[in-house]
C-alpha cells in the first residue's frame, strides 16, 4: 500500500476578512508549535469539500462555507508520508472556536499586513489571496 494520503486546509475568513490561523500542539509529530490553516487528511473516498469541513470542525469548532480552491501542494511529510494537499478558500458561516488537542492556540489575522505571523509554507496563498480577492 502506497505511503500517500490527500489533505485539505481552509484558508478561513471572518466578516471583518481575517483569517484564522492556529498553533500546532508542540507534542505533534508534524511541525510542532507552528502557526498554520486548520485542517487535515481526508478519510480515503472522502470529497474534498466535505472533508475540509469536517476537519475544521473537528479542530476549531466552526461551520465554514468553501468558496473556491486556492492551491494544491505536494509534499512530503517527517515521517516520509506524501501528502497532496487541497487548499480552499473559505468563510466563517457560524460557530465558536473550541480547539481540538492538535493545536495550543487561535489568532484571527490580517492576512494582508500579518503575513509573518503564519508558517511559510501558506504564504503562496497569502500572496493568491492578496493579488486575487484583495481590495
Amino acid at each position: 500500500m502506497a505511503n500517500f494520503r490527500l489533505a485539505a486546509k481552509g484558508f478561513i475568513l471572518n466578516e471583518n476578512k481575517k483569517l484564522l490561523v492556529v498553533k500546532r500542539s508542540n507534542y505533534t509529530k508534524q511541525k510542532p508549535g507552528i502557526w498554520e490553516l486548520p485542517g487535515g487528511r481526508l478519510e480515503p473516498g472522502e470529497n474534498p469539500i466535505n472533508g475540509v469541513q469536517r476537519e475544521i470542525k473537528e479542530e476549531t469548532g466552526l461551520e465554514i462555507n468553501v468558496l473556491e480552491p486556492i492551491s494544491v501542494r505536494h509534499f512530503k511529510r517527517v515521517d516520509k508520508q506524501t501528502v497532496t494537499l487541497l487548499i480552499f478558500l473559505c468563510e466563517l458561516k457560524s460557530g465558536t472556536i473550541q480547539l481540538s488537542n492538535e493545536h495550543d492556540s487561535h489568532n484571527w489575522i490580517d492576512p494582508l499586513t500579518e503575513k509573518h505571523l503564519i508558517a511559510e509554507f501558506y504564504h503562496p496563498e497569502l500572496e493568491t489571496y492578496q493579488k486575487r480577492y484583495a481590495p
